[in-house]
């Protein structure tokens, strides 16, 4: 099997395996929408669309994508309890603004990766990708402390996705 013929059936397995985890069921008239829905997909987006796409598959990679989403989740829970502690202030201490991140990771999906990991983490969100720079909005952001906010919101992530993705 060819690397482009390998990456379509990764493509359409991954899809399918969303549609089925949305909720598609495995009547056959919903597996038909679904393949037919992920077929189309992948053969539209046969560039890429899958998060293995530049996925290194060495052992150390899959370990690090293990504790990635172990931090992710640790660090998703620390920012709900943070961002409920800010509006359930009376005082609501928000001090908004867009921090310039500067990431170290070369491949395409791993800063999307970052992207996403920084986004679906309350309080934070990025606003564009440009090269090596993610501009973040963050809704506590002290003045003249980017470096800080430059490290608490990326660096975390970059350890772990720098081994899958580079």
């Amino acid at each position: 099997m060819t690397r482009k013929a390998r990456d379509l059936a990764v493509l359409f397995a991954t899809l399918m395996l969303f549609w089925l985890l949305l909720g598609g069921g495995f009547a056959a008239d919903s597996l038909l929408v679904g393949a037919l829905a992920a077929l189309l997909i992948a053969l539209l987006f046969h560039d890429g669309l899958s998060f293995f796409t530049e996925l290194r598959p060495t052992p150390r990679a899959l370990a690090a994508g293990v504790f990635y989403y172990g931090y992710f989740f640790r660090e998703l829970l620390r920012s709900n309890l943070r961002m409920a502690a800010i509006v359930l202030s009376p005082a609501l201490p928000i001090s908004p603004g867009i921090v310039r991140v500067r990431t170290r990771l070369k491949s395409r999906m791993g800063r999307l990766m970052l992207a996403n990991s920084i986004t679906l983490t309350p309080g934070t969100l990025t606003v564009e990708i440009d090269g090596e720079w993610l501009y973040v909005h963050c809704v506590t952001l002290e003045p003249g402390d980017t470096e800080a906010a430059t490290a608490a919101i990326a660096t975390g992530f970059e350890r772990y996705l720098e081994v899958m993705y580079g």
